[in-house]
C-alpha cells in the first residue's frame, strides 16, 4: 500500500504506527487494495457480488445515514441518531418515545418511520462512455453539459423503466472524468421496531458528541416492508417484511487492539480533492456558519424552555444544528493544528512539478492549477453581488410551506408532461406526505416567534428583493416587525395540516381567492424572483458560464491527478457506496494524553450525574451491580465493552454503517468520529484519524438484558 508523506511547514512527519488508509473506495477498487495482506480473512470476492449476495448488498441507504439487514425478515440495524427523525415524528406529549424509547413486541406493533426510505443497492456499473457519448474535446461548455445531462436522463429513464420501485443515480466521480450508475430498490414502507431510551441512545448528548472516550448506545432497529408481490410501496397494512438476499452475520467474539476491521456504507461528502483557494473559502464559510448555528440553537432552546411539547417538535433540528456546530469547530481547529493550507499548497506544487517534468504532460495539461485559480477567482468575484440579501422563504417553517403550496399549485395547473418532477402525478402522493413530516417538526407559536427573530437580523442588509410590506416592517424596527408578523400569523390558515393539504389541490384562482397572508407573501416573493430572473438574465448566463469554466478547470486538475496516481486514488465521497478499512488502535491527541481503544459499562457508571445527558437508568445500574452481563461479557475486560476505535475514515452519511471484523462479521455500528478526526473530510491525518463504533455486544446487551426484547435477539439468529 502506498503511504503518503505529509509535508507540514517544510517538515516531514512520520506516519503513525497505526495503519490508516485514507480512501473511501468504490467496490471495483477493492481488488487493488491487497486486503488479505492487510489482514482480511475472507474471500475478497464476497465483499461485493453482482448477484446481490455479497456483504455490501446487506448495507442500505437511509437517506442521511446507512443501515444493514440483520435478519431475513428485513430487520435493519442503524443508529439511534439516524432513526431519530422517525422517533421524534412518532412522539408527542403522551407518547414520548424520545425519552422512554420504543419496543414493538411483534410485527403488528411496529409503527411507520415517517419520511424514511430504505434503498437497497441492486448493482452498479461504470457508464462513462455512455454519458460522454458525442461529447467532443473543445466543445462549447454549455452544449457539453446539455449533452451530458441528456445522456444521463436517457440512461436513467431506461433503467428505471424496468420496474416501478427502481431508483437510479448516475454520479460523477473525479470532477466528471468518470461516471457510475447505481441502481436501487426503493423500500418506502419502513417501520420502527425498537429504540432505546434517550438516556442510553443519546448518552453523553452534545457534550460527548465527536469526543472520546464514548459510552453511547447509539442504535435502533427498523424494518423494511414491501407489497405482497414484492414491490417497494408506501405503507399499507397488507405489506409484508422484505426478504433481503444478503444478511450480516453477528459476531460475539469482540476485538483486540491491532485487529483488522472494515466499514461499508454511504458516506455523504468529503472534500479531499479541494484546491487551496477552495479550502480558504471553506474556512470563511464555516466561521460564518458557526455564528448562525449558535444563534439558532439559542433561540430554539429558549423557545422550548418549560415546554416539553415544543422541545419534542424541534428536537431533531436542534440535534442536527449542534452536530454540525461541533463538527465545524473541530474542522477549524484541525485546519490550524495540521497546517492544512500549507499542505494544500505543497500538494499543488507537487502536481505542477510532476506535469512540468515531462514535455508530453506539459502539452496535455499545461498549468492546470493556475487555470483553476483564474476560473475560481472570476466566479468568486461574480458571486459577491447580491450575497447580502436575506431569504424570506427560509424565515420560518410555515413561510416555507406557503411557498411549497404556491409553487405546487402553479405546477399542477400544467399538463403532467410539463410539470417539474416533484409535481408529476407519479410523485404527487410522495410530495404531499412531506407535509405530514413537517407537521411533526414545528409548533405554530414558536414558528411565528422565529419569523420575528429572523427578520430582526435583516437590518442593514440588501432588502430590494423582498415584498415592500416586509421591507417596511424591517426598516420600522422591532415593534414594526412584531406587529407585521402577528398580523400575518393571525390571518393564515396554514397552521392546519388539513388546510395545507387541501390548498395544494386548488386551482391558482381558488388559492388566490383565499387571500391567505402567507400565501400572498409567497406569491409576492415569487413575482419578485421572476422579475429578477428576467432582469438578471444576462448575469445568470454569465454566472452559469463561470461555473462551467470552473468545473472544467477542476476536471482538468483531477484528470492530471488520475494520470499521476495511475487511477489508484479514491474519489471524494458523494453518498455512493464505499469501503474503508483500518485497525483497532489507541491514539495520542496531545502531549502526555493517550486514549485507549475500548470503553466499558464501568465508564457509563462513572459518568453518571443523575441528570441528562449523563443520567443512567436504574435498571442499568442494577444489572451492572449484579454483574449480569450474560454472554455479552468481554473475557479480557470482564465487563461489557461499550464502544471502540479504529482507523477507518468516515463522514456524515456513514452513521449506521456496520463495522466488520476480518471474517466479514458485524462487530459494531459506526456512529461518530473523534474530534481530532473531523478534519478528515478535507485531509486525513493518520495519527489522529479514529472512527467510533458502538460495540455490537453492548447493543445486544441493552436489547436483551435491559429491555427484555429477546424476540429480536432470536430473530437475528443468536
Amino acid at each position: 500500500m502506498k503511504k503518503r508523506v505529509l509535508i507540514i511547514a517544510g517538515l516531514l512527519l512520520s506516519l503513525s504506527m497505526a495503519f490508516a488508509d485514507d480512501g473511501m473506495w468504490l467496490p471495483h477498487q477493492m481488488k487493488m487494495l491487497n486486503l488479505q495482506a492487510e489482514g482480511l480473512k475472507m474471500d475478497p470476492g464476497m465483499l461485493y457480488r453482482e448477484d446481490g449476495t455479497g456483504i455490501m448488498s446487506a448495507v442500505v441507504h437511509l437517506g442521511g445515514g446507512s443501515g444493514e439487514f440483520v435478519s431475513k425478515d428485513g430487520l435493519i440495524l442503524t443508529n439511534h441518531h439516524v432513526a431519530f427523525g422517525a422517533i421524534q415524528r412518532a412522539s408527542d406529549a403522551d407518547h414520548d418515545y424520545i425519552t422512554d424509547g420504543f419496543i414493538a413486541w411483534d410485527k403488528g406493533e411496529e409503527i411507520p418511520a415517517v419520511g424514511y426510505v430504505a434503498s437497497v443497492l441492486l448493482g452498479y456499473e461504470e457508464v462513462t462512455d455512455q454519458v460522454l457519448h458525442k461529447v467532443k474535446p473543445g466543445m462549447d461548455l454549455k452544449k457539453r453539459q446539455d449533452k451530458i445531462n441528456k445522456n444521463i436522463e436517457k440512461l436513467r429513464d431506461a433503467a428505471e423503466a424496468k420496474a416501478s420501485d427502481l431508483q437510479v443515480r448516475i454520479s460523477a466521480m473525479y470532477g466528471g472524468n468518470k461516471y457510475f450508475m447505481f441502481t436501487f430498490k426503493r423500500l418506502e414502507d419502513v417501520r420502527m421496531v425498537y429504540a432505546p431510551p434517550r438516556d442510553l441512545g443519546n448518552f453523553g448528548g452534545d457534550i460527548d458528541n465527536w469526543m472520546w472516550p464514548r459510552h453511547t448506545c447509539d442504535f435502533s432497529f427498523l424494518r423494511a416492508y414491501v407489497s405482497p408481490d414484492g414491490q417497494g410501496a408506501p405503507f399499507a397494512k397488507e405489506n409484508v417484511p422484505y426478504q433481503p438476499k444478503s444478511v450480516l452475520k453477528i459476531s460475539m467474539d469482540g476485538l483486540k487492539e491491532g485487529d483488522f476491521t472494515f466499514v461499508m456504507g454511504f458516506p455523504g461528502r468529503t472534500y479531499r480533492n479541494l484546491l487551496l483557494k477552495e479550502v480558504e473559502t471553506e474556512v470563511t464559510r464555516m466561521e460564518a456558519s458557526i455564528a448562525r448555528r449558535i444563534a439558532t440553537i439559542d433561540f430554539l432552546e429558549k423557545a422550548g424552555e418549560n415546554n416539553r411539547a415544543v422541545q419534542i417538535k424541534y428536537a431533531s433540528r436542534v440535534k442536527s444544528l449542534n452536530n454540525y456546530l461541533k463538527n465545524f469547530q473541530g474542522k477549524l481547529e484541525g485546519f490550524q493544528k495540521a497546517d492544512i493550507l500549507n499542505i494544500k499548497a505543497a500538494w499543488e506544487q507537487e502536481l505542477t512539478d510532476w506535469i512540468n517534468a515531462d514535455a508530453a504532460r506539459l502539452t496535455q495539461y499545461g498549468d492546470v492549477v493556475a487555470e483553476f485559480n483564474a476560473a475560481y477567482a472570476a466566479q468568486a468575484d461574480f458571486r459577491r453581488h447580491g450575497a447580502n440579501r436575506p431569504n424570506l422563504i427560509g424565515a420560518s417553517t410555515l413561510m416555507g410551506q406557503a411557498n411549497r403550496i404556491y409553487q405546487a399549485v402553479l405546477e399542477r395547473a400544467k399538463s403532467d408532461k410539463k410539470r417539474a418532477n416533484p409535481y408529476k402525478d407519479e410523485n404527487w402522493e410522495a410530495f404531499k406526505r412531506r407535509f405530514n413530516r413537517t407537521e411533526r417538526s414545528y409548533e405554530f407559536n414558536t414558528d411565528r416567534a422565529e419569523m420575528k427573530w429572523q427578520m430582526k437580523q435583516w437590518s442593514g442588509r440588501q432588502l430590494d428583493r423582498l415584498p415592500l410590506a416586509v421591507q417596511k416592517a424591517v426598516n420600522g424596527g422591532d415593534a414594526a416587525i412584531d406587529a407585521f408578523v402577528d398580523q400575518v400569523y393571525a390571518g393564515t390558515q396554514l397552521g392546519s395540516l388539513e388546510q395545507r393539504l387541501a390548498m395544494v389541490e386548488l386551482s391558482p384562482e381558488a388559492l388566490e381567492a383565499l387571500n391567505d397572508p402567507l400565501i400572498v407573501l409567497a406569491a409576492m416573493q415569487d413575482e419578485i424572483a421572476q422579475k429578477a430572473r428576467k432582469e438578471d438574465g444576462r448575469r445568470r448566463k454569465e454566472a452559469a458560464q463561470l461555473a462551467r469554466k470552473r468545473a472544467a478547470a477542476k476536471r482538468h486538475v483531477l484528470a492530471a491527478l488520475l494520470d499521476k496516481n495511475e487511477g489508484q486514488f479514491a474519489p471524494d465521497a458523494n453518498s455512493t457506496i464505499r469501503f474503508t478499512y483500518g485497525t483497532v488502535e489507541r491514539y495520542h491527541p496531545a502531549d502526555a494524553v493517550t486514549y485507549m481503544p475500548f470503553t466499558t459499562l464501568k465508564g457509563v457508571i462513572e459518568k453518571e450525574t443523575g441528570v441528562a445527558p449523563f443520567h443512567v437508568p436504574e435498571k442499568v445500574k442494577t444489572l451492572y451491580k449484579a454483574r449480569d452481563f450474560g454472554r455479552y461479557e468481554d473475557p479480557a475486560a470482564k465487563d461489557v465493552v461499550t464502544c471502540f476505535l479504529n482507523t477507518t475514515n468516515v463522514t456524515g452519511g456513514s452513521s449506521g454503517s456496520p463495522t466488520l471484523n476480518a471474517k466479514g462479521e458485524q462487530v459494531g455500528i459506526i456512529f461518530d468520529m473523534t474530534y481530532e478526526s473531523v478534519i478528515g473530510d478535507y485531509h486525513v491525518i493518520p495519527e489522529f484519524q479514529r472512527t467510533i463504533s458502538v460495540d455490537i455486544r453492548y447493543v445486544l446487551w441493552v436489547t436483551e438484558k435491559f429491555s427484555g426484547a429477546g424476540h429480536l435477539i432470536e430473530e437475528i439468529g443468536l
